[in-house]
């Protein structure tokens, strides 16, 4: 493990929590770097009845190798600044950062 740890993910008892700065309505679903001390994703989905959150839980979960019951919205749910829980403790979130092109 690295001695410091992002600043957009916190450990919890359950897994990992992760602070994101969501861009709707992107051309393409990516993760974008780092926007203050949270994690940017662009969203292909627009931001209308729900279907950004969900693309952001199914993005995460398919970047993370978990299954979408795993992930979710904890806080934000209708601001583009997110907390998003997962409750698998063995995964690696840094990795989303890194293997971005």
């Amino acid at each position: 493990m690295s001695a410091a740890r992002a600043p957009w993910l916190t450990r919890t008892p359950t897994g990992w929590t992760i602070a994101v700065h969501v861009q709707p309505g992107a051309k393409r679903t990516a993760v974008a770097g780092v926007h203050g001390e949270r994690l940017k994703i662009r969203i292909s989905a627009p931001p209308v009845e729900g279907r950004a959150n969900a693309a952001v839980v199914a993005f995460i979960a398919e970047q993370l190798g978990v299954p979408r019951v795993q992930v979710s919205v904890a806080r934000g749910q209708t601001s583009r600044d997110k907390l998003i829980a997962v409750a698998a403790p063995e995964c690696n979130p840094e990795a989303m950062l890194v293997s971005r092109e």
